[in-house]
């Protein structure tokens, strides 16, 4: 992930006649709505009804209440395509970078705002008084381009039945971005939706906005996550929501790409260890940055691998081999072991390539196909108990 940017520019009021002309006007109106001589139009501390685009906007319910009335005038200006504008909710700088991120972190509609704005802040208040953004797209072709957006997310949406579980809904748009988007630093919008759904190429930031998109199309709630990796990169992902319980979802790291190195070649697999996953595993991986709280994740009913038959809390040898020679049995072409500990998953380690355990389930695919070797490849990740045998020679 490219991380947004954000430039600070500092105008004082009289110094320049332009700016000093803005500048003042914007001083007026926020001061007299904010004296209580006009009232606001976007947001009164205590409303509960509001335009808020059909979504559950969890960092909007997350910011101090008394941010609420900067929020909703954000959101009201760059849902009516105002690129730049005055700001009547006066509020400190620090603060106003926290809430415009919360904004644009519930909303990935906003496509054509980039990562960088400008904001005017008052030389006698120090609030924030005024905005400018850096818009990628001419407001005249935005709404050619939404279309295009919506008939790509119903294009995912169209392919999962009416009576999909919301794990099920999950798991296929998880499965449709993975297989319809390549990660590819450096490509254009990468840091909105644009680039995975009309250009498929993209980094985090687009894969986990496209899911995130996709989600709040399908009336399911879904939020957006920045972070890091545990070797230092920026990184973005989801939160989503089954039966009251909540779980991390990264898209990103579920393309092959991200899969753990394979011995002798690339994994064209795809991973699901970030699919419905807990805190706890996740942490093994991701740090969250986060302004304000995020839901716990702690319950792991929707493991891909628990669901899948792929879970062993220990490792039991007949157990382990019955599931080899059922996977060459069947002409698969691979077969997973997620193990519930370390020690489990060493002895699988050891018993799989340092005991021969692999010999008969080779030995039978030679004689199936009257071969004198075979050779199997593997992929192991380590911080997930996870290995995987591929049997394609």
């Amino acid at each position: 992930m490219i991380k947004n940017r954000i430039r600070k520019l500092l105008i004082i009021a009289g110094l320049s006649l332009t700016a000093g002309a803005v500048t003042g006007c914007a001083q007026v109106n926020s001061a007299m709505i904010q004296a209580g001589m006009f009232e606001s139009p976007y947001y009164h501390l205590g409303d509960t009804q509001w335009d808020h685009g059909g979504v559950e906007e969890y960092w909007f319910n997350q910011i101090p209440s008394e941010l609420n009335e900067t929020y909703r005038e954000l959101y009201s200006r760059l849902s009516n395509h105002e690129d730049e504008a005055e700001l009547y909710a006066g509020i400190p700088t620090e603060t106003f970078w926290k809430v415009y991120h919360a904004v644009l972190a519930d909303h990935p509609e906003f496509f054509w705002i980039d990562s960088n704005i400008e904001a005017t802040e008052s030389g006698l208040t120090g609030n924030v008084i005024a905005y400018r953004t850096s818009p990628n797209l001419p407001a005249e072709q935005r709404e050619e381009v939404r279309s295009r957006l919506e008939e790509a997310a119903d294009a995912c949406i169209g392919r999962i039945p009416e009576e999909a579980s919301d794990y099920e809904k999950i798991k296929a748009v998880y499965e449709y971005l993975i297989d319809t988007v390549d990660y590819a630093r450096g490509v254009p919008n990468n840091q909105n939706i644009q680039s995975a759904l009309l250009d498929r190429q993209s980094v985090c930031a687009g894969y986990a906005k496209a899911f995130q998109y996709i989600l709040h199309r399908m009336g399911m709630f879904c939020t957006y996550v920045t972070g890091k990796t545990t070797n230092g990169d920026d990184h973005a992902w989801n939160i989503v929501r089954i039966d009251g319980q909540y779980y991390n979802v990264d898209v990103t790291w579920g393309d092959p790409v991200f899969v753990g190195t394979l011995e002798q070649q690339v994994s064209t697999a795809t991973s699901y260890n970030y699919l419905c996953c807990s805190d706890a595993q996740l942490s093994a991986t991701h740090i969250a940055e986060a302004d304000f709280a995020l839901p716990a994740c702690t319950d792991e009913s929707y493991d891909y691998y628990r669901m899948n038959g792929m879970y062993y809390e220990t490792f039991d040898y007949d157990t382990i081999y019955m599931a080899l020679m059922n996977s060459v049995w069947e002409e698969r072409r691979y077969v997973t072991f997620k193990f519930g500990s370390r020690e489990a998953y060493d002895t699988a380690m050891y018993e799989f390539f340092s005991n021969g355990m692999l010999q008969e389930p080779a030995q039978y695919l030679m004689d199936l196909y009257g071969r004198s070797t075979w050779n199997y490849r593997y992929n192991t990740e380590e911080e997930f108990h996870l290995i995987t045998i591929y049997w394609t020679s």
